[in-house]
């Protein structure tokens, strides 16, 4: 019975790998590679950080294996494994957009399943609606493809993953476990929240259902709530679109109701620094607001004939000062109130940036989890037949050196969410807020 299933899986595998575009030619391959390798050497801020000699050694060694590739999914699968040497979450290789169509991660034909890493294990938190009984919220998947999980995801899915924290990595890992070409197969043993073993098979395919369990809360740019005793909670998902500024300016004779106010973050993967800052404006007294400083590489090739290739450029530095004019306008549209930032491992780059100028405000408080501990400004190239690639070209700290990429900023108070939670669809961080502010209002 064993050898049918394996003999199974391996018919699915190649039956799907057919599908597979296979349109490189081994010196495109070998061009790709070399692009990534010559744009990290001489642009990668963190270069300082890694061996060169096994960042070289791995190089020499793909030359190799990139040709001998089977097809451009695995070529491009080989680069991300490249890429993920360099643990930063501001550096990635994606596949060109054709493929990238045909790549799904929560798509099975007649089954979604959505993956979160809760204490170290791989759980389902969320399903399509008609499978919600067969497979219920809290599900763990114990093996994959006869490997037990862990196994599995660090011989097969952590090595692929570009991240500048472990957690993070980790919790990628697990969101991504199961991502694959159209027509690959899982054979996924369960353990049901009561204790009861399951096997599943799984192939990837299309799912016209679109209904899920629990149901995806619609997240906009901006979203306004209002919770007891005049607490308003105000999500700002975003900074890369300036309407979310223009839209908080709508809201901010709303907000000026707030005995209490909860902001958001947890949804936020950045953007542009400066939206989240002209909000900030609004949220504090400060007329004087210290973002990160900056500083990135600078070759001369003079210095690097002189054996000093290590040099660096800071960009000026001056903190953020209000003109008369803002403080103005600001008279009559601030709202300082108790203030909890909601803050996790998805919130990063610019909305990083957003708690650094924020740092140190006396009536705000981060709850949450630590943040995703990456910014920086990537640069964007191509790769061969439509693939991209970005390479971070800038360091940011807080104003007096302290680093946080690579370990995120931490919250004031820590709360995460368990497998009890998932299950009873909890949000124990927001619970939280709501507490702590009807304490200090």
């Amino acid at each position: 019975m064993k050898k049918l299933t394996v003999l199974f899986l391996f018919l699915s595998v190649n039956l799907a790998y057919t599908q597979i575009p296979n349109e490189l030619s081994k010196e495109e391959k070998v061009f790709g590679l070399s692009t990534f390798w010559q744009e990290v050497n001489y642009n990668y801020i963190y270069f300082n950080k890694i061996n060169q000699l096994e960042w070289n050694k791995l190089y020499t060694k793909y030359i190799r294996e990139v040709q001998e590739t089977e097809n451009d999914y695995e070529y491009y699968r080989l680069l991300q494994k490249f890429c993920a040497y360099l643990k930063d979450g501001h550096t990635n290789v994606w596949f060109p957009k054709e493929m990238r169509d045909s790549i799904f991660n929560t798509n099975f034909g007649s089954y979604r399943l959505f993956l979160t890493n809760v204490d170290g294990k791989v759980i389902i938190t969320r399903v399509n609606e008609s499978k919600k009984a067969e497979i219920p919220i809290g599900t763990e998947i114990i093996a994959v493809n006869g490997m037990e999980t862990q196994r599995y995801i660090s011989e097969n899915v952590m090595p692929y993953i570009s991240s500048s924290t472990d957690y993070v990595r980790e919790d990628l890992a697990v969101t991504y476990m199961l991502e694959g070409y159209v027509g690959t197969t899982y054979q996924l043993e369960l353990k049901e929240p009561d204790g009861k073993l399951k096997s599943l098979t799984v192939t990837h395919d299309k799912t016209t259902e679109k209904e899920v369990y629990p149901e995806f809360e619609e997240k906009d740019l901006l979203d306004l709530k209002w919770y007891e005793d005049d607490i308003a909670y105000l999500a700002l998902n975003s900074f890369s679109d300036w309407n979310v500024s223009m839209q908080f300016a709508d809201k901010v004779p709303e907000l000026q109701k707030a005995k209490a106010l909860i902001v958001d973050l947890r949804n936020n993967g950045g953007g542009n620094s400066r939206i989240g800052k002209v909000i900030l404006h609004h949220l504090t007294n400060d007329t004087i607001f210290y973002g990160p400083k900056t500083h990135s590489r600078v070759h001369i090739p003079t210095l690097k004939a002189w054996n000093q290739d290590e040099y660096y450029h800071d960009f000026p530095y001056s903190p953020d000062t209000l003109g008369i004019g803002d403080r103005n306008l600001l008279k009559t549209s601030r709202i300082v109130v108790p203030t909890v930032i909601l803050v996790g491992n998805g919130t990063a780059s610019a909305a990083e940036d957003f708690l650094i100028y924020a740092d140190n405000q006396r009536h705000m408080t981060k709850i949450g989890e630590p943040t995703y501990g990456s910014t920086g400004q990537p640069l964007l190239f191509d790769l061969p037949n439509g693939g991209i690639a970005r390479v971070c070209t800038k360091k940011d700290t807080y104003p007096d050196g302290k680093e946080f990429v690579g370990v995120g900023i931490q919250p004031d108070i820590q709360i995460t969410k368990r497998l009890s939670d998932y299950i009873e669809n909890k949000d124990p961080a927001l619970e939280t807020a709501i507490g702590y502010l009807n304490e200090r209002k």
